[in-house]
């Protein structure tokens, strides 16, 4: 069966790589906006079938990957900041605070009428950060497509006094933990032989 990322994410590629199973990608059409008073662990799970639903009605007998994920504070919604300055907000608003972030992963076989999912919650405890520091780790990383604004996988490391969750990858984006047991159910044993 062909397994389909629905997705153009370097990052969400690089993270199923490590799964060593055989894949391709295609970009979804999804609007990502939010609906009106949808919580943020709503809105990661229905983009992430959104997403899934939008390849699978091309690719019927395949199996396709969704996923999504949405950074909040205080139930506030951070999208992608798209630009320095709009990074360099979301980091005054994350100084000092916890910042939750819900990564959706959904499973689709549209020609079986099967659908998966699961939403894994993570948290990111930020220090204080001055404007010097904001300003330094911005020019150095531009992590001007990642929700929060930061890479904890490089120097946004630094910027935490802990995280706390039980699947890291979910932070990057795709929650493997999590995928690896949604295959498994559409029986894909990723360490078969």
């Amino acid at each position: 069966m062909d397994i389909i990322l629905a997705s153009t994410s370097s990052y969400r590629r690089q993270l199923l790589q490590r799964l060593q199973i055989p894949f391709c990608c295609h970009a979804p059409d999804t609007d990502e906006s939010p609906l009106p008073g949808e919580q943020p662990a709503a809105m990661a799970q229905r983009l992430a079938l959104a997403k899934a639903h939008s390849i699978g009605s091309a690719h019927p007998g395949a199996l396709i990957i969704g996923s999504d994920q949405v950074a909040s504070v205080d139930g506030r919604i951070m999208g992608k900041p798209g630009t320095h300055e709009a990074a360099a907000t979301q980091f005054r608003a994350s100084s000092g605070r916890e910042v939750h972030f819900d990564t959706a992963v959904a499973l689709v076989c549209q020609q079986k009428r099967a659908e998966w999912f699961h939403v894994e919650p993570f948290s990111a405890h930020f220090r204080p950060l001055s404007e010097q520091a904001i300003e330094s780790y911005l020019r150095r990383e531009q992590p001007y497509d990642c929700a929060g604004s930061f890479k904890w996988e490089g120097l946004g490391i630094a910027l935490f006094t802990r995280l706390q969750g039980d699947d890291p990858t979910s932070l990057e984006g795709l929650p493997l933990i999590a995928l690896t047991g949604l295959l498994a159910r559409a029986g894909i044993d990723v360490l078969a032989p």
